[in-house]
């Protein structure tokens, strides 16, 4: 029987950061903790919103070259994780959001998650295309009415028809 430990450290993670609060309240005072966790709050949205455009511009990038975009999106996605962990109050999450922040310990974890993930496209043929446009159907002005579809009244052989009549 395989354990999750993940549901285990929610738990225990509110009162790991109630002990990191008191540990570093002793240390430098109830004002500076708090300025401290403040700072880390705003901290987190600067980086989010500077490290997050620049991932942005690297998927782009990645997909006009018609390469494989998901290690990119992996780093944006533990990118906000990382942000969102500065964010919420408290020492424990602020390292390790801080930790998420650094490129290698990305690439580690997306080395360990990589296995996991599925990819629900496929990227090898060339990235996403345009639309082709060389087929043009080219009409005479007497070769299509619109008027006269609508003066014959509707068609009672259509195939539609027979399906909603079913």
């Amino acid at each position: 029987m395989r354990i999750s430990f993940l549901p285990l450290f929610l738990l225990a993670l509110p009162l790991l950061e109630i002990a990191g609060f008191v540990v570093v309240g002793r240390q430098v005072g109830a004002l500076a903790t708090v300025g401290l966790v403040l700072a880390s709050s705003i901290a987190g949205a600067l980086l989010l919103r500077h490290q997050g455009f620049s991932v942005m511009t690297r998927i782009r990038a990645e997909m006009d070259a018609g390469r494989d975009p998901s290690r990119q999106l992996a780093h944006g996605a533990m990118i906000v994780l990382a942000a969102i962990l500065l964010i919420i109050p408290g020492f424990i999450t602020d390292i390790i959001g801080l930790l998420l922040f650094l490129p290698p310990i990305r690439d580690l974890a997306w080395r360990a998650l990589k296995g996991r993930v599925v990819l629900a496209t496929n990227f090898s043929t060339g990235g996403f295309r345009s639309r082709q446009r060389d087929k043009t159907i080219d009409l005479d002005d007497g070769d299509y009415s619109r008027s006269d579809d609508y003066a014959r009244g509707p068609d009672h052989n259509s195939p539609w028809r027979r399906l909603k009549d079913e």
